[in-house]
This record gives C-alpha cells, structure tokens and sequence, in this order.
C-alpha cells in the first residue's frame, strides 16, 4: 500500500465554523497524519499523509462539504513532499 502526502486549500465558508476541529477528527478516524490550518485569505490549508485510500477518503470528505457548519466553494490538492513526516494531525 503505498504512502502518500497531499496538501490541499479549501475554500468558502471555512473558518470560525469547527472546520479544523472536524477535519482533525475526520482525519484522525482515517489513520492520517498533517494538519489543518487557517490561512490569511480565509482559506483552511490541509496536509494529509497516510495510505492513498485514505487520503483520498478525506479529500472527498472535504470536497463533499466538511462539516455541516461549513460551505465548501472550492478545493485545489496538489500532491507534496514535506520536509519532515508528521507525527500526527493536528490543527493551528
């Protein structure tokens, strides 16, 4: 099973509505490891790594619309090579 890491930027209505929190834990029942983050044009940033289907899981989670809370517009993935393997996902 191969391992991957895909880095990816959601947009809409995705800050101040538990995007990250549910991304965590969406993210975590999936066995990945990353992050979510807030970005300055408020854009919420996501790093999963873990086996493809799971990235994968997650990123249709996410184009699907995230939580209910949240208005997905967009989300554009490119795959990524991070300078150092996460331990865990977590959010800032």
């Amino acid at each position: 099973m191969a391992m991957i890491c895909t880095r990816a930027w959601v947009h809409g209505r995705v800050q101040g509505v538990g995007f990250r929190y549910s991304t965590q834990q969406e993210a975590q029942t999936l066995g990945l490891k990353g992050y979510a983050k807030n970005l300055d044009d408020g854009s919420v940033e996501v790093l999963a790594c873990g086996e493809e289907s799971q990235v994968e899981q997650l990123l249709a989670w996410l184009r699907a619309g995230g939580p209910r809370s949240a208005q997905v517009d967009k989300v554009l993935a490119e795959p990524h090579t991070p300078h150092e393997m996460p331990e865990r996902f977590t959010t800032a």
